[in-house]
């Protein structure tokens, strides 16, 4: 039986704390359609489940959502010892299974693209579809500049709401540039920024891992979404996991790294007209085509 409370309809949301394998998680779970596949999302680098809220009320009320903080993040207190990817996809299996579902479609943003492209190769069984954003191969990948790796090792952006506002632009591009005041309202007025410690371990649980040995082996159907202006992860990235992928499909937005945050209206139908259709053969885009762009849409990227 699915974990829901009576009377609970498509489209409303719990929020509350999971034990699983002894490590309290923070939940939300929004109910959607009886007997579809959830949508599981896994948050970058820092951010807690609030951080995404723009996205899941973007989707049509039918999708079900499964967020989490990851230990250490937001509402979910700090592991006991620091943990890698492996280990991460074993407790969400676990978490997955303690809600009473076999298997979920997935999406990783940054950081948590990489938690998701593991899953998806290791956890297999337990990933039906996989959707990448604004994310990479981890450590052998094309490379932000310098200057953009710096202001990535430490939390202080979601701590400095004033340094945020003056390094958005140049560290999110797309509509940051001309408006960094709103990446700086959703990072500071939703987030929850969990203790620095949180933050290291999940430097930690990627340095040093890479997905390209096991691209080739996925087999999910797998939606790739990459911004045309992401200083953080360049574009190349989601080209190159295209060329590696057998079963993807690519798509460019006009915008930057917080694509899934601040374009949340663009983006979020291109996410469920795959969610719909990605599991049939035959269908357009499948493959190596990419999905057709239909023209850019939202804001100048500003370059």
């Amino acid at each position: 039986m699915r974990w829901r409370r009576p009377g609970d309809a498509p489209g409303e949301e719990t929020i509350r704390s999971l034990v699983v394998d002894g490590q309290q998680l923070r939940v939300a779970v929004r109910q959607g359609r009886p007997g579809g596949t959830p949508l599981l999302l896994i948050n970058g680098i820092g951010a807690s489940l609030d951080l995404l809220q723009p996205f899941v009320d973007a989707l049509t009320p039918s999708v079900g959502v499964i967020r989490f903080d990851v230990p250490g993040v937001g509402g979910s207190p700090l592991p006991p010892v620091p943990y890698r990817f492996t280990g991460l996809s074993r407790m969400i299996a676990r978490m997955l299974s303690v809600l009473g579902h076999d298997s979920a479609d997935v999406l990783g943003i940054s950081w948590g693209g990489g938690v998701a492209q593991h899953f998806a190769a290791f956890q297999r069984s337990r990933c039906r579809r996989l959707v990448l954003v604004s994310t990479a191969t981890g450590a052998l990948m094309v490379p932000a500049r310098p200057a953009v790796l710096l202001r990535m090792v430490t939390p202080r952006r979601y701590l400095d709401p004033g340094y945020l506002q003056r390094v958005a632009g140049t560290l999110y591009g797309g509509s940051a540039r001309d408006d960094p005041g709103r990446v700086t309202a959703a990072m500071h007025a939703t987030s929850r920024v969990g203790p620095p410690r949180g933050y290291l371990f999940q430097l930690a649980a990627g340095a040093g891992w890479t997905s390209l040995p096991f691209l080739p082996l996925l087999r999910q159907p797998t939606l790739i979404v990459a911004g045309d202006d992401d200083p953080i992860i360049p574009l190349a990235n989601a080209r190159l996991m295209h060329r590696l992928i057998p079963d993807s499909r690519l798509h460019v937005y006009r915008g930057g790294h917080l694509g899934l945050v601040t374009e949340a209206a663009e983006l979020a139908p291109v996410v469920h007209r795959f969610l719909a259709d990605g599991g049939d053969a035959g269908l357009p885009g499948r493959g190596r085509h990419p999905v057709p762009m239909g023209g850019h849409h939202g804001k100048p990227s500003g370059r």
